[in-house]
């Protein structure tokens, strides 16, 4: 049989299996001895190893993954939603610009989802849509609170594996809520203390949605820090398009577009032209990868 590995707890994988139910699974020791360990969205073949009415089963192959994330550790997603609050937690960008790089390094198309748009103003939401129009990413200000808002986002799912993604507190498990029900998530408090969120999800783990075929969402364990992945910090600019209009247009050929004179690219973030936002968190993220490469 086949299914799709929808949790791993604890040595136990859950497989989905089409019409036949959902199967708890060991995986076989020759992964290990190959160096392969099974990951939450990966497509696998198992066999039973009880009796029929039992959903016991044995993982025996790993399919060819399309993908694979570290963090959060999955396979073969299809889409990212990467989830950020306009306020209570206030929204860390430079967060969002690193998740936006790791999914754009695996060809992930992404979605972000600035959510709580009923506590910001019209200019306060109009001002994060402006700063990632052109980003490469899809962006929408939305309430995980309003049905409209949920019905457009379901409506918007593909087919096969969705990351749900971003710190914690942000509204994830809310709106995991309501698109798949089923899931009945804890939802988490902010911290009067800290404004921080909360943490509520453990460990990944897939969700079916209902009247979609093979669409599952992954809910993604909470956290409030991430580090742009390991690449040479001349690499950066690649995965900023908002640039790409000005290559070629500075004075020096090698232009890391942070400090050099003639640089077209901080002249048009500085006339407006590009986020001044967006700029200000590639500067950041070049330097964390330079000293980064030094130590």
């Amino acid at each position: 049989m086949t299914g799709r590995i929808i949790k791993g707890v604890g040595g136990f994988y859950y497989v989905d299996v089409e019409d036949a139910g959902v199967f708890e699974c060991h995986a076989k020791g020759l992964f290990r001895e190959q160096g392969i360990k099974p990951l939450v969205g990966d497509k696998v073949c198992i066999e039973q190893v009880a009796d029929e009415n039992d959903l016991i089963g044995s993982i025996t192959e790993v399919l060819p993954r399309k993908n694979s994330l570290i963090r959060p550790e999955v396979a073969n997603a299809d889409g990212a939603m990467i989830v950020f609050a306009m306020r209570n937690p206030d929204a860390n960008l430079r967060l969002t610009d690193a998740f936006i790089i790791q999914m754009s390094m695996q060809e992930i198309p992404v979605t972000l989802l600035f959510n709580k748009k009923d506590l910001e103003d019209e200019d306060g939401i109009a001002a994060f849509l402006d700063a990632y129009e052109n980003s490469g990413a899809k962006c929408l200000a939305v309430s995980a609170q309003d049905t409209g808002d949920t019905s457009m986002i379901y409506d918007m799912l593909p087919e096969g594996v969705t990351i749900l993604a971003g710190p914690s507190g942000v509204g994830k498990s809310t709106l995991l809520n309501a698109l798949c029900p089923d899931a009945e998530m804890e939802t988490g408090e902010i911290s009067r203390k800290s404004r921080r969120g909360k943490h509520t999800t453990r460990h990944s783990e897939l969700f079916k949605v209902k009247g979609k075929k093979d669409t599952y969402i992954m809910d993604t364990p909470g956290f409030t820090s991430f580090s742009v992945p390991d690449m040479d910090a001349e690499s950066l600019k690649a995965f900023y398009p908002e640039f790409y209009p000005y290559e070629g247009k500075c004075k020096f050929a090698a232009c890391s577009h942070t400090h050099e004179p003639g640089c077209a690219v901080k002249d048009a973030a500085a006339g407006g032209s590009i986020s001044a936002v967006r700029y200000g968190n590639y500067c950041a993220l070049y330097e964390e990868l330079k000293n980064r490469k030094r130590y």
